[in-house]
């Protein structure tokens, strides 16, 4: 996962500084030497881990921060505040034309995921702005590049308008613009050609499309885990085409996370969109603040609160909050809740945005392996349907027949039980107003430590508030009637 590496090392620098009863300036040289190396091998261009360590440095060195309370806190405040400033302060939306069409040209090397990504974009498009994009095939180059699109456009429904690979690209689309105009499309996505490297004849190419149809955006498309090459590449395709914005792909994967650090810095262009995933939902805005957030290992509730919103049902929720209270959660219950964490990512990624779980010893002795939600699915849906709305006739003789029915062992089935048991006791407690199930889910530990017990702490009394109403609503209810 992106940043891993670097959040651990300035984890451990912080931490450091934090178990100091004074912080001095012998103190504060080793830090910052600490997240100078920190950045480099992180693969953050040299200039700009210079120039953020010496701001930092500037607003650290200072008699008040040294001097006062919680010296530490305040340094990483600092840091907090400058990384967020190096990766553009706040998130900067998409530009849109005063009248329709809105055109998006997607520009970038091969293999960086422009394609997909125009996918990605046309989906948040429609499913936010109720938009009706259209894709334009303009890679007439790439073998298959057309069909590509054409199958990730029927994923989600979107037309494509194409003349094959034996026209000039930017007459299609100049044919495309005029079609847009005929059907009112409110957007168009042109996916333009790449190459393996920067040159002439693509450069040519891309900046006489963009004199024919005047874009409001050119996105360039980098794939994170080229580190430095992004930069550069970032920088080639600015000085040509003046893009106004970066979609930085594969942030999910092995990557150390120094191209988002630096590509703001070095062509003072944003980061507009971030892709976390291989789904076409896997597309978000980038917000510099809460990135700086993550990489510091705080976490970051926001995005994580956005995505359950979008994910889960309100009723739904509220249904089966009053289930767990109740103590009736069934195992229909539980795969519907299985089938609406699994929408919102890899659960090890939203493990990670809450406070403290960034690097969590107790974090790194759970199972994550996906294939897990596989094999608990195949062992629900092999009860009957009075089994799974009672758990309790779990009986030896039934959990036999579970495993064969599932295809898993009998100790599989017995601790997918077990946990269920677990988990339903577990949440009882949690929405009665008692956190001590959540800190023995835990193994003790409570999600980032003192600041993760302050967050339950303000869940539990805001669940306890919240009881206190509905039963005192229920009771006006039943006087008047």
């Amino acid at each position: 996962m992106a940043f891993e590496g670097l959040t651990e090392r300035l984890q451990k620098a912080m931490e450091k500084l934090r178990r100091k009863p004074k912080v001095t300036e012998a103190d504060l040289r080793e830090t910052m030497r600490e997240i100078r190396l920190a950045l480099l091998e992180a693969d953050v261009n040299f200039a700009v881990v210079k120039d953020f360590v010496k701001k930092v440095r500037e607003q650290a060195a200072g008699a008040e921060v040294l001097k006062g309370l919680n010296p530490a806190q305040q340094i990483v405040k600092i840091v907090n505040d400058q990384l967020t400033e190096l990766m553009g302060e706040e998130a900067v939306p998409l530009n849109k034309a005063a009248h329709i069409p809105t055109v998006i040209m997607m520009v970038g090397l091969q293999g960086a995921g422009k394609t997909t990504t125009a996918g990605k974009l046309a989906l948040r498009l429609k499913n936010e702005n109720h938009a009706r994009p259209l894709f334009i095939a303009a890679d007439v180059y790439r073998p298959a590049a057309i069909t590509q699109l054409q199958q990730v456009a029927a994923q989600i429904d979107v037309p494509v308008f194409e003349k094959g690979t034996d026209e000039d690209p930017v007459e299609i689309v100049r044919q495309g613009m005029e079609v847009a105009k005929q059907n009112h499309n409110d957007y168009v996505i042109i996916d333009t050609a790449g190459r393996l490297q920067i040159d002439e004849q693509l450069m040519d190419e891309l900046a006489n499309i963009k004199e024919l149809v005047h874009p409001d955006e050119i996105l360039l498309v980098i794939d994170a885990m080229t580190g430095q090459n992004a930069v550069n590449t970032a920088q080639g395709f600015d000085d040509k085409l003046d893009i106004t914005g970066v979609v930085l792909t594969k942030l999910d994967g092995d990557t150390r996370g120094g191209a988002a650090m630096s590509i703001r810095a070095v062509t003072g262009k944003p980061i507009k969109f971030v892709g976390e995933g291989e789904k076409m939902e896997d597309l978000d805005v980038f917000h510099p603040d809460r990135m700086a957030s993550r990489i510091l290992g705080m976490g970051d509730m926001m995005t994580l609160i956005e995505k359950a919103q979008k994910n889960f049902d309100e009723e739904q929720a509220r249904e089966t909050m009053d289930k767990m209270r109740e103590n009736t959660f069934d195992y229909n219950d539980f795969l519907a809740q299985m089938d609406q964490v699994t929408k919102m990512g890899p659960l090890e990624n939203i493990l990670k945005m809450m406070p403290g779980m960034a690097n969590n010893p107790a974090l790194k002795n759970v199972n994550l392996d996906p294939k897990q939600f596989a094999h608990i699915r195949a062992i629900v849906l092999s009860m009957t349907p009075e089994e799974r709305e009672n758990p309790d006739l779990m009986n030896p003789s039934r959990r036999r027949r579970l495993a064969a029915g599932s295809g898993r062992p009998i100790v599989e089935v017995n601790r997918m039980i077990k946990q269920f048991n677990q988990m339903r006791k577990m949440m009882k407690q949690v929405t009665n107003g008692n956190m001590s199930g959540m800190q023995n889910l835990f193994g003790g530990q409570m999600p980032g430590g003192k600041m993760g017990q302050m967050a339950m702490n303000r869940m539990a009394r805001k669940m306890k508030k919240d009881k206190a109403k509905r039963i005192k609503k229920l009771r006006k209810l039943r006087k008047k009637h």
